[in-house]
């Protein structure tokens, strides 16, 4: 039993809308509790496993709201979340919904408003964990809204992840979740990039992964310094690897030349080159920053840390 479901709670009734495989891990991690679970899916079939473990399974959106307080919605796309609640808005006037389908933070606030307009309790919420990692340690979820609402939930959502409130502002959740991911795909990439360019001549992926994994975690440790140079604003403090030495050109080249797309690596020799071209070239190469956050130029401007 994980830490979260330890801890003694009042079982509370819950809809699950999406049954895709996060949808059934989040209702699986509440019946694992003895929590009592609504499941809907649009496509017939899914949730078997879930019903003979003792969900219900309701026939109609309708119902699915009907037998539950807080409804929690899973599905493909803003546009899905839309599609399916749309028409059941009365339904849903005063209760609670928490949506955990994946949205830009702009999507996440026009479904806030669209929720305030019909008498809707509305919290956002960003999924950092895969289906296997719900209901065990390590895995988090972020929200944000109204804190009353986070904290009066705060126990049935612990059944899945670690919550983390992200404060008042919709779209803050979507907006973190998306900007992790970010982090997490470019480095991905990164090592696919590496990996096309040893395969080049010959080295399998998984010769060259177990080169990088240990390379690479040498180096994480250095985020933190990087964050707080950037949050300082100073890209002079001592230490740090210029911009003249971090130039990317020879990796660049070697793409080229070994046939390898250098687009990814390319892009971010020009965000370097801008900085050099701007006489930046001595300093840091976290002041690849201002590039990123001030794309249209304006890097002397002041910034709110």
């Amino acid at each position: 039993m994980t830490p979260q479901n330890a801890r003694a709670h009042e079982p509370q009734t819950l809809s699950i809308l999406g049954l895709g495989a996060m949808g059934t891990a989040l209702a699986a991690a509440l019946l694992d509790r003895g929590d009592p679970v609504t499941v809907w899916n649009r496509s017939p079939g899914r949730g078997d496993g879930l019903v003979e473990r003792g969900a219900h399974r309701a026939g109609t959106i309708d119902e699915a709201v009907g037998r539950s307080e807080v409804i929690v919605t899973c599905l493909l796309r803003y546009a899905s979340v839309r599609e399916t609640l749309d028409p059941f808005a009365e339904s849903l006037r005063g209760r609670t919904l928490i949506d955990l389908t994946t949205t830009t933070p702009d999507e996440a606030r026009e479904l806030g408003r669209w929720a305030t307009e019909h008498g809707i309790r509305f919290l956002n919420g960003a999924i950092m964990a895969t289906p296997f990692q719900i209901g065990a340690p390590g895995a988090r979820i972020l929200y944000s809204g109204p804190s009353e609402l986070f904290e009066s939930n705060r126990d049935a959502l612990a059944a899945w992840a670690e919550g983390v409130y992200d404060g008042p502002d919709i779209g803050a959740a979507s907006l973190i979740d998306l900007a992790m991911l970010s982090a997490m795909y470019q480095m991905f990439v990164g090592m696919f990039h590496g990996a096309a360019m040893v395969g080049s001549q010959g080295m399998p992926a998984a010769a060259f992964a177990e080169r990088v994994i240990p390379f690479l975690e040498s180096l994480v440790h250095h985020f933190a310094t990087d964050a707080a140079i950037i949050d300082g604003g100073d890209y002079t403090v001592a230490g740090q690897q210029d911009l003249y030495f971090s130039d990317l050109g020879d990796i660049v080249r070697t793409s080229d030349g070994a046939g390898v797309d250098s687009s990814t690596i390319a892009a971010a020799q020009g965000l370097i080159r801008r900085q050099v071209d701007a006489g930046r070239g001595r300093e840091g190469f976290a002041r690849i920053y201002e590039s990123l956050r001030f794309p249209r130029g304006g890097e002397q401007q002041e910034r709110i840390a």
